[in-house]
């Protein structure tokens, strides 16, 4: 059976699903994103990634926060037969989830109910996780708290990075919420309850995190310089310079917190050290450490902040 699908999402991670979606015998009466952005240099003004692709295949694009008087109205003229939410950036009234006709159905980026939240990826590699995964859940008032009607889980590894790992569950998501439509499209839908109490949340992620603390194990800043690769970015200070890591490994070598202990840019931490391998200095393009060194000498015991 072909459904009506309204599409709720923003950002890139959000794209995979829409294509599939446009490619499947589903029509898509509207997308709803968030409004356009003004950049601070020059006031150009710049729309969600979603918005991007809605116009350029034709679809019918909405902006208007769902909170609005009357939105509720122009919502319910659209007539859907399903709503499918994938990082779409503001919480569903509860006017929109009581209707008992419809069921929006969320694409999460973790295995529920663990990472409840906004950084259920970041979270998952900071927490040096083994494995996670997408669940697909109706969406209920409590976060994310909705019964699943499927899930799909893929290995983290020490190399890991957020950003790898965004590419990845946007595409298993999308291939995961087309089976699920087809099950509810053909009434074999089978929703399955949350265990309350194996529940944990992922806060957003806060500037202050971001910074590296060379107090903390290698093992423990290595996560964190992949939690938070392409951005925000896990950052020391260098003359008053703030300066993103990118990847580094660990090395069994004892050296002072914070200093650098050669010519390969090691740096001492309280467990082992690190060997930064990419670096980015503010402003600029990411490089391998050789060549930053080659401009930016760091004599063995120059301290790091």
């Amino acid at each position: 059976m072909s459904l009506k699908i309204v599409f709720m999402g923003t950002p890139e991670f959000s794209i995979p699903t829409l294509k599939v979606l446009r490619q499947s015998k589903h029509k898509i009466v509207c997308v709803y994103t968030q409004p356009p952005t003004k950049k601070s240099r020059g006031q150009k003004i710049l729309k969600t990634a979603v918005h991007i692709f809605s116009e350029n295949e034709g679809i019918k694009v909405n902006t208007n926060n769902l909170n609005d008087k009357d939105e509720y109205i122009n919502f319910m003229r659209l007539n859907p037969d399903l709503v499918v939410v994938v990082a779409y950036g503001q919480i569903i009234p509860d006017i929109y989830l009581k209707n008992p006709n419809l069921i929006f159905l969320n694409l999460h980026a973790s295995l529920l109910p663990k990472w409840r939240g906004a950084a259920p990826i970041e979270r998952a590699i900071l927490n040096k996780d083994k494995e996670t995964g997408i669940s697909i859940m109706k969406i209920e008032k409590k976060l994310d708290a909705g019964p699943f009607i499927k899930q799909v889980s893929v290995k983290i590894n020490k190399e890991t990075t957020s950003g790898e790992l965004h590419k990845k569950l946007s595409i298993l998501g999308a291939e995961a919420l087309k089976d699920s439509i087809k099950l509810i499209s053909s009434s074999k839908a089978n929703f399955k309850q949350q265990n309350e109490k194996n529940a944990t949340y992922a806060k957003k992620i806060n500037k202050i995190e971001t910074q590296i603390n060379w107090k903390d194990s290698a093992e423990n800043i290595i996560a964190k310089i992949n939690a938070f690769n392409p951005k925000p970015g896990a950052w020391f200070l260098l003359k008053n310079e703030r300066i993103k890591i990118l990847k580094a490994k660990e090395i069994v070598k004892k050296g002072e917190e914070g200093k650098v202990l050669d010519d390969k840019l090691t740096v001492g931490c309280s467990a082992n050290s690190i060997q930064i391998l990419k670096i980015q200095r503010e402003g600029k393009r990411e490089m391998d450490v050789v060549e930053f060194l080659a401009g930016n000498k760091l004599e063995k015991g120059t301290k790091l902040n």
